[in-house]
């Protein structure tokens, strides 16, 4: 050991230091009105942060907290001091954003932990000169020796110094990463850069140290995929960022305009890792990863997290990491091919990958050439790999430019291997299935998020996160960060993804489209949202004696008669459980009498009779659509508006295949008080699609 550090570990902090702590600034209160002359006249000291792209420095919401709950974090501006070479410069900075966004509403008290992942983006208000460090692509740390650098005042005068420790491990479900006790964390540390010294990269910033000095936490850099995502047809600030990092480490590598040493030349100096199955060709070089990170830069970002996801399977051959944050952009694909299964080559995944991202289907039209040079690069570092594998991504290549051509030569609005989709219908892709489920007698409930795979994968589920024993009250909460996970994985760049909540017919009314989870706007506003009956469960309510068969499941002519008849239209709706604005209860021979293109209303508390009859009735007559509706608070109020709005707007849907969209746009028009809408505050959709069959099995209900 040397000064802590292993023999490996001091030669790459050796190397490191200069380049981290070039990028790392002094983050304080803005010049102008607070004014310290013994700071130097830039204010004093709030925390530290580092820049991970021009014009961008990351740090803690905290740090930029600085003044207590009453100050606003978005928008705020704050001073930079950073290093520009021999020089120092200071620069305005302005709070861009923060995570987790609930922070503008709610803020811990003083000397208190802030809520992961506490972190914040500053965007510099001046074009300035400086340098920026490299960010890992890993999803998960690699637990080794680190350096964590910020600003200190040993001796009177802001300075960045870096120490050393190493990672023991996650917390806040891998968010966070624990830090040793080998050093001292001191004040004005907080949101200085963590690095893993065997990799030279960027994996954490630090948020805070223990109350008796001895470690820490750091947040994991991976949370900057948490981003709020963009609005449909714009690139997200996390792809903008990221894009940009990547083409300055790019262009820092291919420029000879000096012999300062950069993060790639470095990567190059590092110690070998010890016992590395992948040394030497199993892996690329530092310079082949920067100019692939750098080339895929080039291209217009993925449509979804979905598309990356796959690729990253058939080039791994095997499905990816499912724990979150989802991958957002190419580069977040490359992190999850290190290390594959079977003595794969490291090198031969990412280069199979390469060769799919340079013939997938962009979002939007590439930069002419910039495909084809994604691809000249492959060939060309497959050959100094082995010969043999440059033939096989030429087949790879050849095979999917086929595909593409076939999937663009497909008639507008069908799928290459399914039917055709009329304009206002669903997306064919991914959604959001939410299951809630009773826990046995008692007033508390388990819950699921899952990503369902569309009807190409039907019956294919990947779970998000799951938890046990809460109430109704506490569900929104709990359920904010991983509904919002199952977004990033589902949204595309056309639409956002569909959410399915499958809930017993007693909890339809669940205000699930009321939730707010990012962006401050209901769910219900920002996607379309649809309510399903779980698959397999049991029932109990009027007609109790165990499981029952779920229409997606089952092979029911009269079921699938309904739900094709019923999609093409016209649609005529039906009182289920009132007429004349009193409550009644539907006969089964009624129900199955009525004309396939019918869809049953509901006007009354799902949770009471008759409505929770005709709910179990409506399912067990094959209807797969149907509409339900939280009352209002009047209990005297008339349901009369109700299905007066409701008649004219299935009457110019005309199908129900456009409905989960119109009950959308419905939920905005209301939102943005418009008052022809408000009859429909609160209505629900029932959508059972036979393409999306949901999952059989329940999650544990703990130990007996």
């Amino acid at each position: 050991m040397t000064d802590g550090r292993t023999t490996g570990s001091a030669r790459a902090f050796e190397l490191l230091e200069p380049l981290v702590q070039a990028a790392t600034v002094r983050v304080h209160a803005p010049a102008g009105g607070y004014e310290n002359p013994r700071s130097h006249r830039t204010g004093p000291t709030w925390g530290s942060g580092f820049f991970i792209a021009p014009g961008w420095v990351l740090t803690c919401a905290h740090v930029v907290g600085e003044g207590g709950a009453a100050v606003r974090l978005t928008g705020r501006e704050v001073g930079i001091t950073f290093s520009a070479g021999s020089l120092t410069g200071t620069v305005t900075g302005r709070v861009e954003c923060v995570l987790p966004e609930r922070l503008e509403e709610r803020r811990p008290g003083r000397h208190a932990l802030w809520d992961l992942p506490d972190l914040a983006l500053v965007r510099v208000l001046a074009p300035v000169s400086h340098a920026c460090v490299r960010l890992t692509d890993r999803s998960r740390p690699r637990f080794d020796e680190v350096a964590y650098f910020g600003c200190t005042e040993d001796l009177g005068t802001p300075e960045i110094t870096g120490r050393t420790t190493r990672l023991r491990g996650t917390a806040g479900n891998g968010a966070a990463i624990r830090l040793g006790d080998d050093d001292e964390i001191e004040p004005g540390m907080s949101g200085g850069p963590v690095v893993d010294l065997a990799r030279g990269e960027v994996v954490g910033v630090l948020k805070a140290r223990r109350q008796s000095g001895g470690g820490g936490l750091a947040v994991s850099v991976v949370q900057l995929r948490t981003l709020p995502m963009a609005a449909r047809g714009q690139v997200g600030l996390y792809r903008r960022i990221m894009q940009a990092h990547d083409l300055y480490h790019y262009d820092q590598h291919l420029s000879d305009l000096d012999n300062r040493r950069t993060w790639t030349d470095v990567h190059g100096e590092l110690p070998p890792e010890e016992g590395d199955p992948y040394a030497g060709r199993g892996r690329l070089t530092p310079g082949e990863r920067t100019t692939l990170c750098g080339l895929l830069a080039e291209l217009p970002p993925p449509g979804s997290s979905e598309v990356v996801r796959a690729l990253v399977e058939a080039a791994r051959g095997e499905e990816p990491d499912p724990l979150p944050p989802a991958p957002l952009s190419w580069r977040d694909g490359l992190g999850l091919l290190h290390d594959p299964p079977g003595g794969t080559g490291e090198a031969a995944a990412m280069l199979r990958y390469a060769t799919d991202v340079s013939v997938a289907e962009y979002r939007e039209p590439v930069t002419p050439g910039a495909d084809e040079e994604l691809w000249d690069w492959v060939r060309a570092t497959a050959e100094r790999l082995w010969r043999p594998l440059r033939r096989e991504l030429g087949e790879r290549r050849e095979r999917g430019l086929a595909d593409r051509e076939r999937r663009r030569r497909a008639p507008a609005g069908r799928a290459v291997h399914g039917s055709a989709r009329r304009a206002g219908g669903l997306p064919s892709g991914a959604s959001v299935l939410l299951e809630v489920w009773a826990h046995g007698w008692e007033d508390v409930y388990d819950w699921r998020v899952s990503v369902l795979a569309g009807p190409a994968h039907a019956g294919r589920v990947t779970p998000v996160d799951s938890g046990v024993r809460l109430t109704l009250a506490g569900l929104p909460e709990a359920l904010r960060v991983p509904l919002a996970e199952g977004f990033r994985r589902c949204d595309t760049h056309e639409a956002a993804a569909l959410l399915e909540v499958a809930v017993a017919p007693e909890l339809f009314g669940l205000a699930v489209d009321a939730w707010v989870v990012v962006g401050g706007v209901p769910l219900g506003v920002q996607r379309p949202v649809v309510l399903r009956h779980p698959a397999g469960a049991s029932q109990g309510g009027p007609n109790p004696g165990g499981a029952r068969e779920h229409p997606a499941d089952r092979e029911c002519a009269d079921a699938a008669a309904r739900w094709a008849r019923v999609q093409a239209g016209p649609l005529q709706d039906e009182r289920a459980d009132c007429a004349g604005g009193r409550p009644r209860t539907p006969a089964t021979e009624w129900l199955t009498g009525l004309p396939d293109n019918t869809v049953p209303v509901h006007c009354r508390a799902a949770d009471q009779e008759p409505t929770l009859g005709s709910l179990h009735a409506v399912r067990d007559a094959g209807y797969g659509v149907a509409v339900t509706r939280r009352p209002p608070p009047e209990p005297g109020a008339s349901c009369a508006p109700f299905h007066r709005g409701l008649r004219e707007e299935l009457a110019d849907a005309g199908r129900a295949e456009v409905l989960p969209l119109r009950f959308q746009t419905l939920r905005g028009r209301a939102y943005g008080a418009d008052p022809d809408a408000y009859w429909a505050t609160g209505a629900g959709l029932v959508w059972e699609d036979p393409a999306r069959p949901l999952p059989e099995e329940e999650p544990l209900q703990g130990d007996l």
